[in-house]
């Protein structure tokens, strides 16, 4: 028997995943992947592996020092090393690929075209096969050989320039959004061509660009712009079409308030205390409210003010108003909320966070399995794929 991870037990058991990917979009939607049952075989570089082992934070481990950055994309797969120009692994690979049902790569464009690993010649060997690649900017267009960074694509998909306070400069997102975005939508956009091919029996290629998955977060700050042709200004943490919805200011900390609609409002100035703000013809209407958001949320805040945030906290939760301190990442992740939904896992005894998708006929291990070493899987993969004569590969 061949010496393999045993990944969480899914929907997607069974299925194998050749992974050319590396850093964070590729490797963020084989991780999901992996976690819900995908054998996933990441192929690395020879000698240092993807960037990302290099990448902090770092943990001590049982067996080291261990890049978290790459512990949690990366958890669950297997690790083989592969000079992509050198023809000595070429028989291997293609062994693997023979048997994949997905392959994944975020290559610039034409890097696989040049290595004779393109989708076109691969799906003529595996006419099953789902070929997904990631790139900034995708296959077309003026932009596609442009390198590109998480922190590229923000700046010109036009989110860093609506973060940020009215009068600050442009802002980047605490999380890498962009990566984050073009994986999930890989993420989804490969579970779904495997169920097409569940029913006509072919594979697809799939183009995600990390700048047009960016482009489809801009929703409200982006409809507004195609509604009005007026380009939508920073607003802080404001909304960009209703109010109030917004951070106010307690007598210690502030608080996010966001009452969306006209029910939910007069029941924010009940419990305010401040019922002439629901007679005030500024604020009879959301429209209206967030026309005069300033005034409202000045108005707001000469009450807020007046008593700690964890006491409004009380009477708006009782009330039904959506609201919440600040917190820090400490007590995001340490929270009970955190806990009960199991969204920190350990992983080769590493904390790591844990996969948000929670389905009822299968499990939500708090221990998954760990990221492999680098070419851990090397001896297991060729006795796997490439059997000595004679003796059939290993299914």
């Amino acid at each position: 028997m061949v010496d393999r991870p045993n990944p969480p037990v899914g929907p997607l058991d069974g299925l194998l995943v050749v992974d050319f990917s590396r850093v964070l979009a590729g490797p963020f939607a084989t991780m999901l992947l992996a976690d819900l049952g995908a054998r996933v075989i990441k192929i690395e570089r020879p000698g240092v592996g993807d960037d990302s082992r290099a990448f902090g934070p770092f943990l001590d481990g049982p067996d080291g020092r261990h890049s978290l950055y790459f512990a949690r994309v990366n958890r669950g797969k297997q690790s083989l090393t592969v000079d992509l120009k050198s023809k000595a692994d070429r028989p291997l690979l293609l062994a693997m690929i023979d048997r994949a049902d997905v392959v994944v790569e975020n290559f610039r464009p034409g890097v696989m075209d040049r290595l004779g690993l393109d989708y076109t010649t691969l799906a003529a060997r595996n006419p099953g096969l789902v070929y997904a690649s990631i790139s900034g900017f995708g296959q077309s267009g003026p932009l596609r050989l442009k390198p590109a960074y998480d922190a590229v694509v923000q700046a010109m998909s036009g989110v860093m320039s609506i973060t940020g306070e009215a009068e600050g400069t442009p802002a980047k997102p605490g999380v890498p959004i962009s990566d984050i975005a073009g994986g999930l939508y890989t993420f989804g956009a490969i579970t779904a061509a495997l169920l097409g091919r569940a029913r006509s029996g072919v594979g697809s290629y799939i183009d995600i660009a990390m700048y047009d998955s960016t482009l489809s977060l801009l929703e409200s700050a982006g409809l507004s712009y195609l509604a009005t042709g007026v380009q939508p200004p920073r607003i802080g943490n404001a909304h960009f079409s209703i109010a109030p919805f917004d951070t106010f200011a307690c007598a210690d900390r502030s608080i996010v308030i966001c009452a969306a609609n006209d029910v939910l409002f007069r029941r924010l100035c009940r419990v305010l205390d401040r019922p002439e703000l629901i007679t005030d013809v500024r604020y009879a209407s959301n429209e209206g409210r967030f026309d005069h958001r300033e005034a409202l949320k000045a108005d707001m805040e000469s009450t807020l003010q007046q008593r700690a945030a964890e006491d409004w906290l009380a009477e708006l939760d009782r009330a039904g108003v959506p609201c919440s301190l600040i917190l820090d990442v400490a007590e995001a992740l340490g929270g009970a909320q955190a806990q009960a939904r199991q969204m920190v896992v350990h992983s080769g005894g590493l904390p790591v966070l844990g996969n948000p998708i929670k389905m009822s006929a299968y499990p939500d291990p708090p221990e998954r399995p760990p990221a492999p070493a680098l070419d851990a899987d090397r001896v297991a993969l060729v006795a796997e794929f490439l059997p000595p004569a004679g003796q059939p590969p290993t299914a």
